[in-house]
C-alpha cells in the first residue's frame, strides 16, 4: 500500500518499458496500397478464370450419344448428316438437333451403314497442331496466375521482384531535419562528445594537422527514453554531410543473405557520398553475441553481423564513414563490435540529475502557457528517476489536464496531479470502499508518514493520500529526497526499512490484527535487507563480503545450471541476518508509534476527513501535536 517514491540507483527505480522513438522514419511500404493491390490482383484472377470458363467451356445445346446409340439412330433413319474428324463424330438428326459421339478412329467400320441409310457424310482430316493448342489452353490459367503474381511482386518491391538486398536506410538531409542540439538537454557532457564528431566533419583539417583520427564508430547506450534517438536526430540536423538512418530490424528478413546484402549496399552508398554518417538504431537486433542460445546461433543474423564487422573494420579501409548506433542492451552485444577500430567510443546517456531534469522541463514547457506559480525546480525534485521521455509526457499530461478543466494556462496543481498520475496512477474516487477499510488505510499511511517524519535519516514526506489509484494502490505516502543521492549509508537504509514497516506496525498497534495491505512494503523490505547482507557487506556477523550472484542468461550462451557459490551454512547465516535486520527495524517502528499513539490517531482522523495531505499540512498537524523533532 505504501508508494514510497525515493528513487536512487539501488532501490525503487521506476520501470521504463518503452523507449520513445523520436522520429524513426523507416522505409516501409504503404500498407494501404499493398492491401489495395492484392485486392485488385485477386479480383483480376477471379475474373480471368470466369472468362476462361466462359470462352472455352461454354455450355452447348449439343447432346452427347454413345456409339451404340449413334448406330441405332442411324439404322432407324433418324440421322440426317454427320461430320467425321478422326474418332470424333458430329451430326444432325432428322429434326435438326445437333449431337456428338465418339467412334472408332477408322470410320470404315460404320461408313457402310451411313450410306445405306442415306446419311450425308463429311470427312475432315485431323489437324497435327491440335495437341499444341490443347496444351496451351490447359496451361493458360496457370500462366495467367504466374503473370499476375510477378506483376504483384514488382509493384510491392519497387518494380523489381529481387529488390530485397537493397539497403533500407533513409537519407536524412539537413534541410528536412527540424531537430538540433538546442533540443537536447539534461546531460551536457554527452552532447559535448557528440558535437565533437560534427565539428570534425565540418572542419577535418583542424584535427588532421595534429595527427588526430576521428573515432570510426560511437555507440549510445542507456535506459529507454533518455534521448539516444533524439540525439541522433540532432546530429542529422547539425551535420552538413549525408546522414543514413536505419534500424537493426531492417536487416533481418525471411530470405537467406538479405541482411548481409543490405549491409554491403548501405556502406556502398555511404562510401560513394563520403564523408557521411550511418546511424543504426536498436543495434542489439543484429549485434547479439554469436553462437548464443540453446539451439546455437541464428545463421542469417550471424551472417549479417559478420558483414557489418567486416565493413566497419575489415581488409578494405573504411574512410570517411562514421558509424553511430544506439541500444538499451549493451550487455548482449558481440565483443567484436565493441573493440577499438569499430565502436571506439561508448557514450552512456544516463537518466538526468535534478539540474538536468529542470533543463528538460524548461525545454518542454517553452511552447506551453504556464502560470507564474509553476516552479520547475520543485517539479524536478519531485521526479527522481524520470528520463527525458517521462518529463515530456509529464508536461503534455499537465497541459491536457488543464485543457480538460477549461483553463487558459497550466497551473502548478496540474503538474502536481500529472506526477501523481504517472507515479501512482489515475484517481478512482468512485471506487466503493467501506468506512472500516478507509480507516485502516488511513492508519496504515499515517504510520508511514509519522515514522518518516521522526527518523533523522529518512527522506521528508511530501504527500499522503488514501484515494484509490488505477494501478491497484489504495493509498500512498510520497517521500522525496532534498538532494540527489549517489551513495546510501547504512543508517539511511535502516531508517528506510523502519519507515516501510510503519504501515503494518500501525495496523498491529490500533487493531491488534493485520491486513494484506503491506504486501508491497514487505517485498521492498526483503529486497533491501537482502542486499545489505549479501552485496553491501553491512552484516556484522558475515562482515564485508559479497555473496551476490548474477543469474545466468541461457539465451546469451551462458550456463543453464551453476553450482552454489557458498555452503548451506553460509546460506542459513544470510537468512538469519536478514531476519535480524527486519525484526530490529520492526521493533523500532513499534516503539516510535507506541510513544506517539495519540499523534498517530490525530493524523489518521485528519487524513480520513480530507483524503490527501501535502507536506506543509502534515507539518502543521504534527507541530500542533507537539511532536518531538526526531528519534534516534
Amino acid at each position: 500500500m505504501n508508494e514510497d517514491n525515493e528513487f536512487n540507483r539501488d532501490f525503487d527505480q521506476p520501470d521504463k518499458d518503452g523507449d520513445k522513438d523520436d522520429g524513426d522514419q523507416l522505409n516501409f511500404p504503404n500498407n494501404n496500397n499493398n492491401f489495395r493491390n492484392i485486392a485488385l490482383i485477386v479480383g483480376a484472377i477471379i475474373i480471368s478464370l470466369i472468362l476462361f470458363q466462359t470462352l472455352f467451356n461454354a455450355p452447348s445445346n449439343q447432346s452427347e450419344l454413345s456409339y451404340s446409340d449413334f448406330i441405332s439412330r442411324v439404322e432407324s433413319g433418324e440421322v440426317a448428316s454427320v461430320t467425321i474428324k478422326g474418332g470424333s463424330i458430329k451430326g444432325v438428326d432428322d429434326r435438326g438437333r445437333e449431337f456428338t459421339s465418339r467412334g472408332p478412329t477408322d470410320p470404315a467400320a460404320y461408313l457402310e451403314k451411313l450410306r445405306n441409310n442415306n446419311v450425308e457424310i463429311t470427312i475432315k482430316e485431323a489437324s497435327e497442331g491440335n495437341w499444341f493448342f490443347s496444351l496451351l489452353i490447359s496451361l493458360l490459367p496457370v500462366l495467367l496466375i504466374i503473370g499476375l503474381w510477378v506483376f504483384m511482386m514488382r509493384r510491392m518491391q519497387g518494380n523489381n521482384a529481387l529488390n530485397f538486398g537493397k539497403s533500407q536506410a533513409n537519407l536524412v538531409n539537413k534541410e528536412f531535419s527540424d531537430v538540433s542540439f538546442e533540443d537536447f538537454a539534461g546531460v551536457k557532457e554527452v552532447k559535448e562528445e557528440v558535437e565533437e564528431i560534427v565539428e570534425y566533419l565540418r572542419n577535418p583539417q583542424r584535427f588532421k594537422k595534429l595527427g588526430a583520427e576521428v573515432p570510426k564508430g560511437m555507440i549510445l547506450v542507456g535506459p529507454p527514453g533518455t534521448g539516444k534517438t533524439l540525439l541522433s536526430r540532432a546530429i542529422a540536423g547539425e551535420a552538413e554531410v549525408p546522414f543514413y538512418q536505419t534500424s537493426g530490424s531492417n536487416f533481418v528478413e525471411m530470405f537467406v543473405g538479405v541482411g548481409a546484402s543490405r549491409v554491403r549496399n548501405m556502406f556502398k552508398q555511404a562510401k560513394e557520398n563520403a564523408p557521411s554518417i550511418i546511424f543504426i538504431d536498436e543495434l542489439d537486433a543484429i549485434g547479439r553475441k554469436r553462437g548464443a542460445g540453446l539451439g546455437g546461433g541464428h545463421d542469417e543474423r550471424e551472417q549479417t553481423l559478420n558483414e557489418l564487422l567486416s565493413e566497419m573494420d575489415g581488409f578494405d579501409p573504411n574512410e570517411g564513414v562514421i558509424i553511430l548506433a544506439a541500444t538499451n542492451r549493451p550487455d548482449v552485444l558481440d565483443p567484436a563490435l565493441l573493440r577499438p577500430g569499430r565502436f571506439d567510443r561508448k557514450i552512456t546517456v544516463p537518466a538526468p540529475d535534478i539540474k538536468g531534469r529542470e533543463e528538460i522541463l524548461e525545454l518542454h514547457t517553452q511552447n506551453k502557457q504556464i502560470t507564474e506559480d509553476v516552479d520547475l525546480e520543485v517539479l524536478a525534485r519531485r521526479t527522481p528517476g524520470f528520463v527525458g521521455a517521462d518529463l515530456e509526457n509529464l508536461a503534455n499530461e499537465a497541459a491536457l489536464l488543464a485543457g480538460r478543466r477549461g483553463k487558459d494556462e497550466v497551473e502548478m496543481t496540474d503538474f502536481e496531479e500529472s506526477i501523481d498520475r504517472v507515479i501512482a496512477g489515475v484517481q478512482r474516487k468512485g471506487m466503493a470502499i467501506s468506512d472500516d477499510e478507509k480507516e485502516k488505510i488511513a492508519y496504515h499511511e499515517s504510520g508511514h508518514a509519522l515514522i518518516g517524519k521522526l527518523l533523522p535519516n529518512a527522506d521528508p514526506v511530501h504527500k499522503i493520500s488514501i484515494v484509490p489509484r488505477s494501478n491497484g494502490a489504495l493509498g500512498f505516502t510520497l517521500q522525496l529526497p532534498l538532494e540527489e543521492k549517489f551513495l546510501v549509508s547504512k543508517s539511511e537504509l535502516l531508517d528506510k526499512l523502519t519507515t516501510l514497516l510503519g504501515g503494518r506496525t500501525a495496523e498491529e498497534l490500533i487493531y491488534d490484527e493485520v491486513t494484506t495491505g503491506a504486501q508491497d512494503d514487505f517485498k521492498k523490505v526483503t529486497d533491501i535487507a537482502k542486499r545489505m547482507v549479501v552485496q553491501y557487506g553491512m552484516s556484522e556477523k558475515l562482515g564485508p563480503i559479497n555473496l551476490g550472484r548474477e543469474n545466468g542468461n541461457v539465451f546469451l550462451g551462458e550456463e543453464i545450471v551453476k553450482s552454489n557459490e557458498h555452503s548451506e551454512e553460509v546460506s542459513s547465516m544470510v537468512d538469519k541476518e536478514i531476519r535480524k535486520i527486519v525484526e530490529s527495524c520492526h521493533s523500532k517502528a513499534e516503539n516510535i508509534l507506541t510513544q506517539n499513539k495519540e499523534v498517530l490517531k490525530k493524523l489518521a482522523e485528519e487524513l480520513i476527513e480530507v483524503e490527501e495531505l501535502e507536506g506543509d499540512q502534515l507539518e502543521d498537524i504534527l507541530d500542533q501535536a507537539a511532536l518531538p523533532a526526531s528519534v534516534t
